[in-house]
Formats: C-alpha cells, structure tokens, sequence
C-alpha cells in the first residue's frame, strides 16, 4: 500500500528510495518516512463536514459559462456537421488521441503520440496508413478512455471501475512497486494523502476519506453518476470529477479515472460517444491552476460554486482548442486531395504525415533518416523526389542549416 503522494513539481529534492510515478513521487511507509497522519484541528477537509456530500453552487452565477460553453460546442458541431463522416472521424481520432496522451501527462508519463494514434486507429476502424507498435500500458489507457466515452450511456459500476483500473496497470505494478489493483485501497500503510515539500519537511496537500468508509461512500457516488438527479448535466460532470478524486478510493490512478468519468459525463451531455475535444489537454495546459482549485475546494467547504466556475471555463477553452484541431484536420485533407495523384513511397507518406501533424523542429537529411529508419542517401532522395513533385520545398536557409518544409503553394505543382 501506497499512502502518501508528492506532488513532484513541488518537491524542493528527491532523495533515495523515491519514485517518479507519473508527475507524483510515491514514498511507502517502510522507507522511513513517517505516515504524515493530519491530527485533529491541523485541518479540515470537505468529506469531514457533516452535510457531506450535500453539494451546494450558485446557478445563477454560472449561468453565463453553462451558456458560452453550449454555445462554443454548439459553433463546433456545426462545423462538423459539414464535413464527411471519414473527416470527423479523423477529428474524433485526433481529439481521443490528445485526450488520452495528456491524462497520462498530467501524473508526468510520456506516452508515445504514434502507438497512441494507431491503437485508437484499430478499435475504431480508421485508416491511418501505416500502424506503428504498441505496447499494453498504451493499450490500458486507450481501453480505459474508449470505453468510457464509447459505452457512456451504461452504467459505471465499481466492477468497470476496477476494469479501467487493471487495464492501467497490467502487472499490478505502478512503476517498481506493487499496488493493489482492481479493488479499493485498503489504507494497510497508512492515510491516502498528497503531500510536497522534502522528506521531514512535507505539507499535506489533502488527505483522502479512511478506507473503511470507501464501500459506502463509493456505492453512494456510483448511485449518483447512474440516476438522474437534476444537475445540468456539464455541472455533473464537473462535480463527478471532484467527487472521485476527493474520495480517492484506489492505490494509483485516482486523477486519471476521474478524468475518464468525467469525459463519459461530457458524453452523456453532448448526446454522443464521438469526442472531438479534450478536456485533459486544456488541464494539462492548466495544471498548477488545477492543483491550486482542487486544493482550496477540497479544503473549503461544501459550496463548490468557485470549482465549477473554474471547471466550465477550462471546458470553453478546450472546445474553442477543438476548432483548432479541426482546422488542422480539413488542411491535412486538403493537402492529400492536392497530391492525391503523386506517386508516393511508405517512407515519404509517413514523413508527411508527421509534417501535417504538428512536426517539431526543422526537417533535415539526417532527422528524416531517424524517422524514416533509412540511409541519409535514401533519406536525400526520398526528399529530392518530393522537392521535384513540388510536395516539399527547400527553406530559405541553406549551407550547412539546409531544411525543408511543405510547398503550401499550388504553383508548386
């Protein structure tokens, strides 16, 4: 058992027998480190008030951004509505893409952009060209994020909880050490708590309702997520969220399935399984912000009015994204319209792709070569053909610092 997190962005050092885990350092008791226990008056958490979970929010004051969040995805569905079926599912592979590497991101993992695409790809039958490798933790985390948006109509229940929570950690291991998986924590090590600072000088961030009072109050937020309750449904969703995360009911992976419950939530309300934004990529972006209001409600008291605020907000930001992506994705079409008659190798298709896709850096020689797993000569010629078809232009730096770029211009062909 794992009971106390570090926020490792606010770790002043990391020292021995300490883990990165995600963005978050995991200390186990038997390292020496005092179970951080909160004694009676050091503070007070919001499932200690005795009302709890009766939760209180002004409507009116979030009238406005219920209202510019319907209408931003209002402007966007629109949009979609006027493009073909095989454009928006590139639309939805992009945003299910974005949302399921940025939730890793968000707990500090890196998962490979490519191998997350194409597992998308193969589940939802959308050609990509070529399909690179992939391993079982990107599997678990695209199963988890497809199956909530997906199947969002059905029931979440403590046994698909515990799905999505095994498919995160197939070993039953989280980093080097062994978590309970598929089952809520048992607190054998002590109280579940966030905390940063250096060992001996921590801060408790927040402390996580005991263990045995997790089958009570998980039944009664499943009862809650499963009924209608009369919330406006981008409300729940924002609540939902709050509400897991503050029970914290799993050894690892708390913050990650209760993004997933809130984007099966968000799917509910927008009356569609295909997702063409995502909420995790706007938190990501948003991160110390996120930390900083889950903190002070999770402090505060049951009037949860500042949170939703701030959780409708960030929705609008992540929705207004989404017209960004699907810019990209109409000009990614374009594009391949324009050459649709150019002979073309594996090589080059994969090079272009990436190009459209958001390239970073500057292409050269010896980067396609890297890419591409070929020759530099095979690399130069490859380029020196797509320069003569007019796909790929030489950028006006030259000598040493010789890169190219996409030929934007039709007078190129």
């Amino acid at each position: 058992m794992l009971p106390i997190l570090i926020l490792a962005d606010q770790l002043a050092h990391v020292l021995a027998n300490t883990r990165t885990k995600r963005g978050e350092l995991l200390v186990p008791a038997a390292n020496g480190c005092h179970n951080l226990r909160m004694y009676s008056g050091d503070s007070t958490y919001i499932w200690q008030a005795d009302e709890w979970p009766d939760w209180r929010y002004d409507l009116a004051a979030l009238a406005g951004p219920l209202a510019e969040v319907s209408r931003a995805q209002g402007l966007l569905m629109g949009r979609l509505a006027d493009v073909g079926m095989a454009l928006r599912n590139q639309a939805s592979l992009s945003a299910l893409a974005e949302d399921v590497v940025k939730t890793s991101e968000i707990e500090g993992e890196q998962l490979n952009l490519e191998s997350v695409r194409s597992s998308i790809a193969r589940r939802l039958g959308v050609d990509i060209g070529a399909l690179a490798p992939v391993d079982r933790h990107v599997e678990g985390v695209v199963e988890m994020v497809l199956d909530a948006t997906s199947n969002c109509h059905a029931p979440v229940s403590r046994e698909r909880l515990f799905g999505w929570h095994a498919a995160l950690f197939p070993t039953g291991y989280s980093g080097l050490s062994k978590i309970e998986v598929g089952a809520w924590r048992d607190d054998a090590g002590g109280p579940m708590q966030v905390v940063s600072g250096p060992l001996g000088r921590q801060r408790v961030h927040f402390e996580a309702p005991p263990a045995d009072r997790l089958e009570t109050e998980t039944r009664r937020f499943l009862d809650w997520v499963n009924r209608e309750t009369g919330e406006p449904p981008l409300t729940k969703a924002g609540l939902a969220h709050l509400w897991f995360v503050t029970l914290h009911p799993l050894d690892d992976g708390n913050g990650r399935i209760a993004r997933a419950i809130g984007d099966l939530l968000l799917a509910r309300a927008d009356g569609s399984p295909q997702r063409f934004y995502s909420l995790s990529a706007q938190i990501q972006q948003e991160r110390k912000a996120y930390y900083d209001i889950l903190e002070r409600t999770q402090k505060g008291t049951l009037d949860v009015t500042a949170w939703l605020a701030w959780f409708l907000d960030v929705l609008h930001r992540a929705v207004d994204q989404a017209q960004h992506t699907l810019d990209a994705v109409l000009d990614k079409a374009r594009f391949w319209q324009r050459f649709a008659g150019t002979p073309l190798n594996e090589r080059q298709v994969k090079l272009l792709n990436r190009m459209l896709e958001g390239f970073e850096g500057k292409l050269t020689t010896s980067k396609w070569a890297a890419i591409a797993r070929c020759s530099p000569d095979t690399a130069l010629r490859d380029i020196h053909e797509l320069v003569t078809q007019g796909v790929l232009r030489k950028a006006a730096a030259g000598g040493r610092s010789t890169h190219y770029e996409l030929n934007e211009s039709p007078a190129g062909r």
